[in-house]
């Protein structure tokens, strides 16, 4: 019995089911990458509960709890890029228990609007 077309098969399957997987890496790891480059991560983590310069809270909050606190909202992408395209006000400071930050600068000097966007759809479906 010849079981060259049995790995064959079984070769392409796993290529297949792999596939999704490496794409979701690359994309990971390049959304890092825009994020490093555009300095999000001097204010921001990604994990819940870490801690910021000095054992003190994150200057902004994390983005899982962005996530979670977004999750279901159908305007989220629209109002996040524009916070981090014009800022946010340190009078309606919404995160004030969660981060010790006063408020988020504009960033349209450190990452396009466009780039802006991707990194707020990628943040908002970390679970």
């Amino acid at each position: 019995m010849n079981s060259a077309p049995i790995r064959t098969t079984l070769l392409m399957t796993s290529l297949l089911l792999a596939s999704p997987m490496a794409l979701a890496d690359a994309r990971d790891d390049a959304m890092r990458h825009l994020a490093s480059k555009s300095g999000c991560f001097i204010c921001h983590g990604i994990e819940l509960n870490a801690s910021g310069p000095d054992g003190l809270k994150p200057v902004g909050p994390p983005w899982k709890a962005v996530a979670a606190r977004y999750k279901g909202d159908k305007n989220a992408v629209k109002t996040l890029t524009a916070a981090v395209m014009g800022g946010t006000s340190p009078y309606s400071r919404h995160w004030k228990d969660e981060s010790s930050g006063v408020a988020m600068p504009p960033n349209g000097v450190a990452i396009k609007e466009d780039d802006a966007k991707k990194l707020v759809e990628w943040i908002l479906k970390m679970k």
